[in-house]
Parts: structure tokens; sequence; C-alpha cells
């Protein structure tokens, strides 16, 4: 499993009141028709965007754009949080709740259109204007979720819900609000919240500067090559890509290749030349460990604040904090799966090292060199080469059966048609952010406008690393808006001229993304705050690892898998073999992302208590290597998908204490893909009955509660050991908790 996705702009943190006034509303049978020319106001974030389903008006944003518009839409949400506060009539569903739901709209346009533009196409200013104004949206926050009077009439409202008669999801509403004041801190002594002020807004600053710095370490620390016989290995339009990389960096006649987010490059699979694999793997591993972009101080000081938050709430740990409103429920549950998962993991990741150590002993013997030992830098390179021996199989044959837009259109469109009966239409003449958006609109199956679905899939340096989807607008009956949603990817960009040919684990990735991207376009609630994503972190990948098992679904990639030049289809053969090496080097996968998954629990369950506990700056590598054997999963030639340095999703992208959740999650996904082949595969019933019973449902219900209707009973881990070819002798579920409760 490789973790793949931020599912969204984490940064914003007024999620429980982010909503405000009702919203121009897209017709519903309404297709997208061309745009009038559109006159410049002395804001665009400042009134709905008069755009269809209100996308923002990119060809009329600027930087320039950005801090009136928060500082606007700070003050009118403190404007209609006062006036909640202080109403002198009894607080009711209507006056409290609702009006918070309603609050804030300025801020909620001016915040994801912001966040978004942040991490995929920044630029030094919207960086500097991150750095000033994350500090204050979390002060900002704190004003809200710490006002006494406020907290109180939320308060009587949630202990009052039964017998105010509420329709479910009005309940839900009223239920998540409450929650989300108490793990805010609105239960905190009145001495202690100066201090938690405080920390939030530590907290801001230093995870922007985190993020900040992997993207600027990313930059600085992708490999230059001079001579393009080191490229030994790569296809012609990958040494065209690095040529174009180098070029548009101003290194004409050299080579660039850029750094993905994670430990492993993809380079690595592919490049001949030991040495210059090993360049890659060391420049990877250690950016942001010096100079301006170090951010070793910073993953020590994030963790202590974190901690001290937690203290401040009531738990243990900023783990016990944040698990507490996950499906998991605590630590002890987190931590069970992956001691469960870890030791036939990297049982089998040992025989696959061992595997490769014979192969590279076996070609130094019959070239009559010296052998050498299996290094990181190595066991991408020489797995590829046990694959192909073993299932005589090599990812260069099936590249050119995955051009990128057909297997879009022909593979992630399709699969949706058969399931749920949608249809996508692309749009021009919409404004893009950049030149490589496209975008396209989706219609049900009954010809009704569901929303906009944007695409953003090639690599650039002011781009954040990895894949993600994320919200420009929300669904949401009460606001009358349809969902504009963004899928991203880091797919290398050809020379022009040379068509987009991916791997089959990045044609994985398109079908993971497109996966929350369904999750939010089906959403059908009420109120946006309960909308599409809106869930646990461990139950928000479920939809899209589900989505996942259509890429290798023999129905859907024969459907998709054709030959870039001929239009042929993948050779049955070929597709046997590419299907049959599925499981080929899981004991690497899994292993790599439970050490990721271990070390961030073992940073966030750290306490407050033991402040002697925490590694200083220096001792953060020595912290790693101490976590990761204690757990069994130390490998020198298999290191962790991210180290602290740059683990973005443990430190600055939502997921400090939940990177457990694809695994949790992907659980789930396997159960679903094993009920979906039980019930007849890829037909519209099945479509239906998910999107009924899940995708449209958000959290307007707890995601134990949607799963088990859906399933049929609690979930089953057999299926993803059986996905893995994993064995644990006496494998049981997840354990099953209840939903969470206001204790500490």
């Amino acid at each position: 499993m490789k973790s793949r996705c931020l599912v969204s702009c984490s940064l914003f943190v007024l999620t429980a009141c982010a909503p405000a006034p009702k919203l121009a509303t897209v017709p519903a049978q309404a297709a997208v028709q061309p745009q009038a020319p559109i006159m410049k106001t002395s804001n665009v974030f400042l009134t709905p965007s008069p755009l269809p389903y209100e996308l923002p008006q990119f060809d009329l944003i600027t930087d320039a754009s950005f801090r009136p518009a928060f500082e606007a839409g700070m003050a009118e949400q403190r404007r209609e949080i006062t006036a909640i506060a202080e109403n002198p009539e009894p607080a009711s569903f209507e006056n409290t709740v609702l009006a918070l739901e309603r609050s804030g709209r300025i801020l909620y346009r001016v915040s994801n259109t912001f966040f978004n533009l942040q991490g995929a196409n920044t630029d030094d200013q919207l960086d500097a204007i991150e750095t000033e104004i994350a500090p204050q949206l979390a002060a900002h926050g704190d004003a809200i979720y710490l006002d006494t009077k406020l907290f109180a009439r939320v308060k009587a409202v949630y202990e009052a819900r039964a017998t105010l008669k509420l329709d479910p999801e009005s309940t839900q509403l009223s239920s998540r609000a409450y929650l989300g004041f108490v793990h805010a801190g609105a239960n905190v002594a009145e001495a202690d919240k100066a201090r938690l002020r405080q920390i939030n807004a530590a907290l801001s600053s230093l995870t922007t500067a985190f993020q900040q710095h992997v993207l600027e370490g990313s930059k600085r620390g992708a490999v230059v090559v001079s001579d393009v016989s080191e490229l030994d290995g790569f296809s012609q339009e990958q040494v065209g890509a690095a040529a174009a990389a180098a070029t548009a960096r101003g290194l004409s006649g050299k080579w660039l290749i850029p750094l993905r987010n994670t430990t492993e490059q993809p380079a690595l699979t592919q490049l001949r030349n030991r040495a210059l694999r090993q360049r890659i793997y060391e420049a990877s591993i250690a950016r942001c460990t010096s100079g301006e972009t170090d951010n070793t101080g910073l993953v020590s000081e994030i963790a202590k604040l974190r901690a001290e938050r937690a203290k401040l709430l009531g738990y243990s740990s900023h783990a016990a904090a944040v698990l507490e409103d996950e499906s998991a429920g605590n630590p002890g549950a987190v931590n069970a799966l992956l001691s469960q998962l870890g030791p036939p993991a990297m049982a089998n990741a040992k025989q696959e090292a061992r595997d490769i150590q014979a192969l590279i002993d076996r070609q130094a013997k019959a070239a009559h060199g010296a052998p050498f030992q299996l290094e990181a830098w190595d066991w991408s390179f020489y797995a590829e080469q046990v694959k192909k021996e073993r299932y005589a199989f090599d990812e260069a044959e099936i590249k050119p059966y995955f051009e990128l837009d057909r297997v879009l259109k022909d593979g992630v469109f399709y699969a949706a048609t058969e399931l749920y009966g949608l249809t996508f239409a692309e749009v021009h003449g919409l404004p893009v952010y950049q030149p490589d958006v496209r975008i396209y609109e989706v219609f049900d199956a009954d010809g009704s406008a569901l929303g906009l679905f944007l695409t953003d899939y090639y690599a650039r340096d002011n781009k954040q690393g990895g894949a993600w989807e994320s919200q420009y607008v929300d669904q949401s009956r009460l606001f009358g808006t349809k969902p504009v949603i963004a899928n991203h990817l880091n797919v290398s960009k050809p020379a022009p001229g040379q068509p987009t040919l991916l791997t089959f684990d990045e044609v994985t990735t398109l079908f993971h993304e497109f996966g929350h991207a369904l999750h939010a376009l089906l959403s059908n609630v009420q109120y946006q705050s309960l909308a599409g994503t809106a869930t646990p972190r461990d139950f928000v990948e479920y939809p899209s690892q589900y989505n996942e098992m259509w890429a290798a679904e023999p129905a859907v990639i024969a459907h998709y898998a054709r030959h870039y030049q001929t239009g042929q289809a993948m050779p049955r053969a070929l597709l046997d073999k590419l299907l049959s090496a599925r499981k080929f080097n899981q004991g690497f996968a899994t292993s790599e992302y439970l050490a990721a998954a271990v070390v961030d629990q073992a940073w966030h369950q750290l306490s407050a208590t033991k402040p002697d506990a925490f590694p200083g700056a220096a001792e953060v590598t020595t912290f790693e290597s101490k976590v990761l054997a204690q757990a069994g999963l130390a490998l020198a030639s298999l290191p962790p998908r991210y180290h602290s340095w740059y683990f973005s999703h443990a430190f600055s992208g939502g997921y400090a204490a939940g990177y457990y959740a694809y695994l949790w999650s992907d659980v789930l996904a396997r159960d679903t893909e094993s009920w979906m082949h039980r019930h007849g595969g890829l037909k519209r019933e099945n479509g239906d009955v998910l999107r009924a019973k899940v995708l449209s449902r958000g959290r307007t219900e707890e995601p134990s509660a949607l799963f088990e209707r859906f399933y049929g009973g609690p979930p089953d881990i057999m299926p993803l050991l059986e996905k893995r070819g994993l064995v644990i002798a006496g494998a049981r579920p997840p354990v099953k908790h209840p939903a969470p409760t206001t204790g500490h």
C-alpha cells in the first residue's frame, strides 16, 4: 500500500463553522454554458463566484486578492458569531447550530481557494501570505471555539437534542458541533485557555514552515545529470522529460530528476547506473535535514506542542486526542492492528530481500564481477528484475498501454458510468489556474448536473508532492451548492509531442484519487459540514482505496489498456502477467508503509508528562531507528516510506497520529471489493447500493454504522490479507468501538 493523498486543505481550521449565507444555485438540469465577460470587482471573494457551480474566478484572482479577503472573511464571521453568542433568545437549533453552519462564508471561499492553490501552484507571495495568515486563522478559530457564551448555547442544544424533534441529520450536526467545541478546548479551564491559544498559534506557524521546507527542500534536492549515458534504463520519453525539466530551470544540455515526496523514488526502478541510483536515494533522505530547509528541529517542537495541547484538553497524548474521534477509537486499537501486520509483512520483505540478493550474486558471478550487499537504492531496480524473471513481466512492456487520457476517460470515467450512471463532458472556456488543468462537467444518470471535476496531473516545482483530492465548493442542499472537486497527481510531464505514459502504480493512483472525488461528487446531504469527505481520516480513505479495485478489474482494464500508437488492446497474456504479479513485492510495500505509520504513532503517543522522552533535533534519526527496531521493522535496505523530516502527512498535512488510516480503511476497501465480486462485480445495481448507503451519506451517521449497514456486518481483515499475500494465524478484524463520547 502507498499513501497517496492529502484529501483537502487541512489548514482551514473552522470546519465546524465554515458555511454562511445561501449561495446562488446552479439549475439542476443546466449544463455549463458559455460565459459573458465578467466585470472585475474590488475583491472576487466578497461575493459568490458568478461562474457555473461557483468555480473560483482564477482569471481574476491575484496574490493580492487574498489578504484583504481573509481580513474581510474573519471580520464577517466575528460579527456573525457575536450575534449568535449574544442572542437574548434561548438557544435553539435554528438560532445557534444552524446559525453557526451559515456563518463565515467569505472565509470559506477564500480559504478553500487559497490553500488549494498554495498546495498546487504556489509562489513566494503565497508562501509569505500563508506564513502570516496561518496564526491569524488559528487565533480566529480559538476566538470561536473558546467563547464561553457561544459554547454554552451549543451545549444547551446538544443536551436537548433528543427532545427537539430534529431530523437525524440535524441531530448529527448538533452532535458534531458540540464535539468540535469540546475537542478544540471549550471545556479547558479559563486559566489554561491563554496557553492553548499560544500553542495553536505556534503550531500553525511551525506546520506551515514544515510544509514550505519540504517543497523547497525537494526542489533543491533534485538530481542534475550531465551525461545522458547515466540515464540508461530510462525510456526515450523519460529522457526527454528529464531534459525538459532541466531546461525549465535554466540547465539546458543537462537532465533533471526531481524528487517525489516519498523516500523511494520512481527512477530507482529503472536506472541501471548504481552510482546515480545512490545519488538519488541519498538526496531523497537528506532533504530537509540541514540549512534553511532543516525540519528536524521543527519535528521535535511540533510533537512537544501537540502533546502539551493534548494534556490541556485532558488526554494522555496527541494520539489519544485525535483517535477518540476516529473509527479506531484509541491508540491501543491502532497499535494492535500495526503490530498484527508487522511480523508477516517483514517476514515477506526479508524473503524478498533474500531473493533479490540471490539475483545480485548470480549476476555478479555470471559477469565475473564482485558481488555487493543489497542497499536501499538497489531494491526497486533488482525487485523489478526478480519480477521479470519470475513472471516474465516487465513494467516497460505495459506502459505503452497506459496513456493518461485514455486511462482517465476509458478507465476511470468508464467504471463510474457503469457503476453509478455518471457521464463526463470536458468544458472549455472556463478559467483555470494553470494551463495543464482540465475541467469536466459531471452528470447523473438522469441527465441532471452533479458538479465540476478538475484534473491537475503533472509535476511542477511549485506544487506539493504526492497525490491528493481537494474541494473548492462542497455539496449542500442548505446552500444549494454542487461540488467543485479537484484531483492532483505528480506525473512527469513528457517532452512536447510525446504521450504521457503511466506506470500501473500511477494508474492505480488515478483511480484512488477519483474515489475521493466520487465521495464528494455523490454527496447528497443538507449540511456542508457533514458533506462528502468530511469523515474521520480512517474512513475517508475507504472510498478511494476501494475504487482502486477497478484499475485491475478485467472488464475495466480491457476497456482502457490500449497501445497508444496502434489502439490495440493489451494482449491477454501480458494482462494475465500483470494481474498475477500484483502480489509481488508486497512485503516491501506493506513494511515501508507500516514503518511510517509506526513512526507517526511513536511521535504522537509521547506524553507531555514525560518531557525528557522528546528527542531534540540531533536525536530525531536515533529516535526513528529505535522505534523501528522495537517494532521489528528495522531493515537497512527497506527504509520507511517517509522519514520524519519530510513526513508531510504527519507534521503538516492533517494526518498526525492518523497515517495508519490508509491501512484501517483498506480493510473496509478490500471487504467492499469482496462484496462487489460476490454480487456480480461491475454493474449498476452494486454501485447504486454503495452510493445510497455510503458514498452519498458523508458523516450524516457514524462511519462504522454506514459501513456495517452496507456490508451486512463488522469488517473482516481476511480479504486484505489475501490481497497482500499475508497470512496471520487466527487473524481477526480490527477492534470495533462504539461511537466516540465526550469523555477524555
